[in-house]
């Protein structure tokens, strides 16, 4: 007798029966076949169908208690289900098994493929949960080509070649670490205005940019950091000093550690102040270069003297000018932003508008011509590499730490924003509201 390929299952007729007598399962497959044989004309006669391999194995599970038997019946088919449904009607009249009274009723019509999509549908799930975690983010890509390119962005710098980043020139701060692996970790983070020390030697080009710029001193935060700090205060003036956190290099830092260790630089004073710190490092002063001058006969020492003094009493009152500007912008800014504000309204509102459901951000410059319109994830970026000057961002998205540390790094004067994400920034901040 053929039977039935499991694959090919369509649909299984599900049957109870109760006897009021006792059968066995050989005596109500008779019955079945049977009792239904020329009831339903050749094409559905059951055992041709079981020969072509159109109905399964019939199973029949039957138990006897009591004197009565009763159990289920199941029946493969892989017809139709208008001629599965026929078949499953004709079982019904089955009323005699053996000697037994029979009653047959059928429970349900099983469709196997709804329990085969089920299954496909929960393991394709299953399968693409596994695909999207082992796939990186496209995210993680770009930061992966970006920090790559950056760090080949290493120049040397000057006569003495020092490792330097690509804006060191372009920008009024710069960022002195110790070496070439520093100032690539600060690269892969888009940090482009670090130069390196040729290890604890200083050069006549760096204590040169040093006078010229606003300069952080960025050691790593062990005894050799400490000494670099030491001698480097003995022949230029540091404007800002931070360490690595203890026992680790800049070059091995993360990007919040980084961010981290630059908001918390200190002005010379502050950090020649702080007991915590065992060195405690001298500038070099007018006096000291007398003293180194004493050695020399009367005439060069006299030559000598006067040009230095000249070229410090110069460098200290630049800076000291400088640092009053700085001081005096920063007196006014409330109001300047305020004034800001009620002078460009019309025009700030209208470019506001067209951002909002963009997530995009328009870069301005001082005249609010429009640099760029790029994504508000992809601002802090853009700002690293734009070089022309930017004074303002208007964007449809809030200001977290790390574009508030590009902001500070691009020098930006004002920002309108949706809010901000705990992030402190140097440039003034309005909320979109503030335009209506």
């Amino acid at each position: 007798m053929g039977k039935i390929s499991p694959v090919s299952i369509k649909y299984n007729v599900l049957a109870n029966i109760q006897l009021t007598g006792v059968a066995d399962r050989p005596d109500v497959i008779g019955a079945i076949f049977g009792q239904t044989e020329g009831l339903l004309g050749s094409e559905l006669e059951l055992r041709e169908l079981q020969k072509t391999g159109k109905i399964g194995r019939i199973e029949v599970n039957v138990k006897n208690h009591s004197g009565k038997s009763d159990g289920e019946i199941i029946i493969p088919s892989s017809i139709g289900k208008s001629e599965t449904a026929i078949i499953a009607a004709a079982i019904e009249t089955i009323d005699r098994v053996g000697p037994c009274n029979a009653k047959i009723r059928v429970k349900a019509i099983q469709d196997v493929r709804i329990s085969k999509r089920d299954f496909i549908l929960k393991r394709a799930e299953e399968l693409l949960k596994e695909l999207v975690e082992t796939l990186p983010d496209s995210t993680e890509f770009t930061n992966k080509v970006t920090q790559t390119v950056r760090a080949r962005e290493v120049q040397d710098y000057g006569k003495d070649k020092l490792p330097a980043g690509p804006m060191i020139d372009g920008s009024d701060e710069v960022i002195v670490v110790e070496g070439r692996a520093d100032v690539v970790t600060l690269l892969k983070y888009g940090m482009r205005n670090c130069i390196a020390l040729n290890g604890t030697t200083s050069t006549g080009t760096l204590i040169d940019l040093m006078r010229q710029k606003v300069a952080t001193l960025f050691v790593d935060g062990d005894r050799g950091g400490d000494l670099v700090i030491k001698k480097l205060a003995g022949e230029v003036e540091i404007d800002f000093v931070t360490k690595a956190p203890d026992g680790k290099e800049v070059e091995e830092l993360t990007l919040k550690e980084i961010q981290k260790a630059l908001r918390a630089k200190l002005t010379w004073a502050e950090f020649t102040a702080d007991d915590s710190h065992d060195t405690k490092p001298t500038r070099v002063s007018r006096s000291t270069v007398e003293r180194s001058t004493r050695t020399a006969s009367p005439r060069s020492r006299t030559t000598s003297t006067s040009s230095r003094t000249t070229s410090t009493r110069s460098r200290y009152s630049d800076r000291s000018s400088d640092r009053s500007d700085r001081s005096r912008i920063s007196r006014d800014r409330a109001p300047r932003v305020d004034n800001f504000l009620v002078k460009n309204k019309k025009e700030l509102k209208n470019l506001a508008d067209d951002l909002i459901g963009t997530r995009g951000a328009y870069v301005l410059d001082d005249g609010l011509n429009i640099l760029g319109k790029v994504p508000v994830a992809e601002l802090g970026e853009t700002l690293g590499d734009i070089s022309e000057p930017v004074f303002a961002v208007i964007m449809d998205g809030s200001i977290d730490s790390d574009l508030a540390m590009a902001i500070d790094t691009k020098r930006i004067r004002h920002i309108v924003a949706k809010g901000t994400k705990n992030a402190d920034t140097r440039a003034r901040v309005a909320q979109f509201e503030s335009l209506k």
